[in-house]
């Protein structure tokens, strides 16, 4: 016997963890296939579709029941993916030229040679160990549950399946595990780092 959505829509608002995950297991798919053909990019569109999960069990509290919760979510993930569109296109991501052509017509540069070889400069390299030390620091912090499951998919690369077969999961609560976790070490590490 299934539970009705309502009754689990209104023990998630209550606070109930599973009662969410029931939920992000119902409409994830449905989410994620929405967001993917607005963004045309799988790895936007997993992010944008944890990103509504996340906003979702955030304003859980106040959402009013005017339209249906998969309206409201439908319209959050929208937003989102409107939003990282935008955020791409006025940065002209799509744009691509070639790394032989010539800047211009009075210049015979061409890109690559003036890309940078690879190396770190003094600098950068500072400001990347300090960026690893940071995030060692944060990961220590963290409760065991998130620490373990971004090692198993950040550090190890894991598929979600395999975390969810080695943790006894389904793939929704690993993934809403994930988004939980990676939210959790965002907070610890700081605005400097976001």
């Amino acid at each position: 016997m299934t539970i009705p959505e309502e009754t689990t829509l209104e023990r998630a608002r209550a606070g109930d963890v599973a009662a969410f995950n029931q939920l992000v297991v119902l409409y994830q798919d449905r989410i994620f296939s929405k967001v993917f053909s607005l963004l045309r990019n799988r790895q936007d569109a997993e992010e944008i579709t944890q990103d509504t999960f996340i906003r979702a069990q955030r304003g859980l509290v106040s959402f009013r029941g005017t339209a249906s919760f998969s309206t409201w979510l439908y319209q959050i993930a929208t937003n989102l993916a409107r939003n990282r569109y935008w955020y791409w296109w006025r940065r002209k991501r799509d744009a691509s030229m070639s790394l032989d052509s010539p800047f211009g017509e009075e210049c015979d540069m061409t890109l690559s040679d003036v890309i940078a070889d690879g190396e770190m400069t003094p600098a950068e390299t500072t400001v990347n160990n300090e960026f690893i030390d940071r995030v060692a620091e944060c990961m220590s912090e963290l409760k065991e549950a998130h620490r373990e499951i971004l090692v198993m998919r950040n550090v190890k690369n894991m598929a979600y399946e395999d975390i969810a077969e080695n943790l006894g999961l389904s793939i929704g609560t690993v993934k809403s595990r994930i988004a939980r976790a990676r939210e959790a070490l965002r907070e610890l590490m700081g605005e400097e780092f976001a």
